[in-house]
């Protein structure tokens, strides 16, 4: 039990620094899916990503108007994916956090 309780005190960490010590941000993979960008004028409300997001981070309501809920988003990509008209994407901005869900909402009329 030491052992393992001295070896995990001494490995490096498993996460990545955000910041390099001049301030600036750590470039992020291609892959990596930051805060949802929606372009209205290119969704045609056809509801496949409300539909296809398993955990309900979508609302359109009857006025059009589309919420992403990031504090329910797990950023799988479902909804981008199955987007006939390409109007969901992800930026790589990482930088999501807050102490207001009502701040990570992302709402479009």
């Amino acid at each position: 039990m030491i052992k393992k309780v001295l070896s995990a005190l001494f490995r490096k960490p498993a996460t990545k620094k955000s910041f390099t010590k001049s301030g600036e941000f750590v470039p992020v993979s291609e892959s990596y899916r930051g805060k949802i960008i929606f372009d209205p004028d290119l969704c045609i409300g056809c509801l496949l990503c409300t539909r296809t997001c398993p955990t309900g981070a979508i609302k359109i309501t009857e006025n059009k108007k589309v919420t992403f809920e990031l504090d329910k988003c797990i950023f799988c990509g479902q909804c981008k994916e199955n987007c006939p008209k390409n109007a969901i994407d992800f930026s790589s901005d990482f930088l999501m956090v807050s102490r207001n869900r009502e701040e990570i909402k992302t709402s479009v009329n």
